[in-house]
């Protein structure tokens, strides 16, 4: 029988959102020299293959346009862009689509354009900047689910919006028929054990250092940027866990958390695109304001992701890799 972490899902609508969604980076290629004022074009080749080679490690699906995708530094027909790229190369797998902003109407709008693609689901934030009370936090999401023609995942994360979800206001949301997740950033042990307890939010960790922790304790599943490096080794932790074998989990645990400091050493999504720049998937590099990974935190990556390659490769008992 398969795991519900691993089960074949088509493409549209969800209402299960366990198991381990990569949020994707977003390629880009080098611009010609005399065209340095210029943004970087979105390199639509090497987000195929990335798709493809994580479209058959036992993933749950994936999420385009988000934080890890530099979606703030894509305009809309770039987002639309990139989102139909990844729908067509990921052949049925589920595929979640970032969404944020600070104007409801024009967030509105947005959601409304979408409404004609295969999504598994929506993945929306606070309001970033305004900061807006509780009332108006729960105005803004439940606002959006009327709109959406997909379920949401909510995202706490206030490091970033400057807003704070309190317990009470996500219990509201979570009666709304369409908003049926939590992406936890939220970096609150209670609140996130609270929810989980509740049982009426799905809750998949944000944090990646928190995917054991989570999943332990009851939590559906992970998007997790870190499992652009061995994601077949990622689900096959959360399985373990869900499973309840603790001892093949923390074997698994152990060997993947080492790249998880790493990977967030520097700001996000640099250091993840350095090491796939170094497998040669892609270039490295970022749009500005963003910058492109220190060389020498690039070459602790490459290093140490190839140490962990080897720690996983001699688990005694892994299961062999899945076949791309």
């Amino acid at each position: 029988m398969p795991s519900p972490l691993s089960r074949p899902t088509p493409a549209g609508p969800v209402a299960d959102f366990s198991g381990l969604w990569i949020p994707l980076v977003t390629p880009f290629r080098r611009g010609p020299a005399d065209q340095a004022d210029r943004a970087d074009p979105v390199d639509h080749a090497a987000l195929r293959a990335l798709v493809h080679s994580l479209r058959g490690q036992g993933i749950a699906g994936l999420v385009a346009c988000g934080s890890t995708g530099e979606a703030a530094a894509l305009d809309e027909a770039e987002q639309d862009a990139v989102l139909d790229t990844v729908l067509a190369a990921a052949d049925g797998l589920p595929v979640v689509m970032g969404l944020s902003g600070y104007h409801l109407g024009h967030v509105l709008a947005r959601v409304r354009s979408l409404a004609h693609r295969p999504l598994a689901g929506l993945l929306v934030p606070p309001p970033h900047y305004v900061r807006p009370s509780q009332a108006g936090l729960q105005g803004w999401f439940e606002s959006i689910a009327e709109a959406s023609a997909f379920p949401l995942i909510v995202y706490d994360i206030p490091y970033r919006t400057g807003a704070t979800l309190e317990l009470a206001t996500l219990r509201a949301l979570a009666r709304h028929p369409r908003i049926r997740a939590l992406k936890d950033c939220g970096g609150q042990a209670a609140k996130t054990q609270a929810l989980i307890a509740d049982g009426a939010l799905q809750v998949l960790a944000g944090e990646d250092a928190q995917i054991f922790a989570t999943m332990a304790a009851g939590g559906a599943g992970a998007i997790a940027a870190s499992a652009h490096w061995q994601p077949a080794r990622w689900v096959q932790c959360m399985q373990a866990i869900a499973a309840g074998d603790l001892q093949r989990a923390r074997q698994l645990w152990q060997a993947l958390l080492p790249l998880v400091e790493p990977f967030f050493a520097e700001p996000n999504p640099a250091p993840i695109k350095a090491l796939l720049a170094a497998q040669g998937q892609m270039e490295g590099g970022l749009r500005a304001p963003m910058t492109a990974a220190s060389p020498a935190l690039a070459q602790h990556m490459v290093a140490l992701a190839e140490q962990q390659d080897a720690v996983l490769a001699r688990l005694v008992g892994c299961d062999p890799l899945p076949r791309t």
